[in-house]
């Protein structure tokens, strides 16, 4: 079976190609390393002893995505092509709005002109703003986001759902992610982002090799236990694993729709915690400030994961800690 993974060496994309063809699919791959390295693909080589079919170019290129698909007999897309950072998105809403939702359009012109009608499309949990209950369960209202990013993911969710009405052969999965941290086992592939992180782990990751100065925790006045904000933090490679169990959902479809699944734990760890449980795991000392609010962030978010276990047969089996020791590994690794 082939699968086309656009974003496939960024930080979610490089794990999920890795889990891909270990399970034996064949992977073709779109980037543009815009927040991404050339040598993650020798390295998920290096993980898996297979290659990904790799094309570089922009999602928002329709010859390259029609080239891609005369070339190759794609049978479900997995699209991670997207600008990520809450703070950003806020500062620069436009980049976000063109490359976050006109890719998607351009890449559902290509499918539905090739008859591609089986897609995977990673969204967020920030589609749900600021919620009152939790943990957050499918069922609960979006679309109050406080940033530019939810509300790109937000557009796109709505553009997938008229999508699947108006097409009703079109198979479609929009996994929520909440948190996603951490790093594959061997070292090899990481959250590692041009410039400076945008991201808790990742920024504490390189406090703790000195490679940055001292992580600035944005907030301590929040309606939490400690007064820092609270998130459903997912291991990577668990988060990677639920694209399997996505493509199998896919693929025993008996009719065509939309299904929605958040991707968390269901645990809320503060900013303080994971800092601390970082030391702990190891044995390091993160320097750290408390900074103002960020425009855009929330007190508390946390997952009801539940509806992917019974219907994917999908749950996460890392813990904080794993997250915490496989991101330092990563950083120490790739210095």
């Amino acid at each position: 079976m082939n699968i086309f993974v656009t974003g496939c060496t960024g930080y979610i994309g490089s794990h999920t190609c890795v889990e891909l063809l270990n399970a034996g699919y064949n992977v073709i791959g779109l980037d543009n390393f815009s927040n991404s390295k050339r040598e993650v693909l020798d390295k998920i080589k290096q993980i898996t002893n297979k290659k990904i079919k790799f094309y570089e170019g922009d999602m928002l290129d329709e010859s390259i995505l029609d080239k891609i698909m005369n070339e190759n007999n794609i049978d479900v897309v997995v699209d991670f092509a997207a600008y990520k950072a809450v703070g950003d998105s806020v500062v620069k809403p436009i980049s976000y709005y063109i490359n976050n939702v006109s890719s998607v359009l351009t890449l559902i012109k290509v499918m539905q002109k090739h008859n591609v009608k089986k897609l995977i499309f990673s969204s967020s949990a920030t589609v749900y703003g600021k919620q009152d209950i939790m943990p957050i369960t499918e069922e609960m209202p979006i679309g109050n986001t406080t940033n530019p990013y939810g509300t790109s993911k937000l557009f796109v969710e709505h553009i997938l759902n008229d999508l699947s009405i108006a097409d009703p052969e079109f198979k479609i999965i929009v996994f929520r992610y909440f948190n996603p941290v951490g790093a594959h086992p061997s070292g090899l592939i990481g959250e590692n982002p041009n410039g400076i992180p945008a991201n808790l782990m990742p920024f504490i990751a390189k406090v703790a090799t000195k490679e940055l100065e001292c992580l600035s925790v944005f907030g301590d006045d929040y309606d939490t236990l400690d007064g820092t904000g609270v998130r459903d933090y997912i291991h990577i490679v668990d988060l990677a694993k639920a694209h399997l169990n996505g493509i199998n959902k896919l693929n025993n479809m008996n009719e065509g729709g939309l299904l929605v699944y958040n991707l968390g734990t269901g645990k809320g760890y503060s900013v303080l915690e994971m800092i601390k449980t970082f030391e702990k795991v190891n044995n390091v000392t993160i320097n750290y400030k408390i900074a103002p609010r960020r425009s855009g962030d929330i007190d508390t978010c946390y997952a009801d994961s539940s509806k992917a276990s019974k219907e994917l047969g999908w749950t996460a089996s890392l813990n904080l800690e794993d997250m915490c020791k496989d991101a330092y590994n990563f950083v120490i690794n790739n210095k």
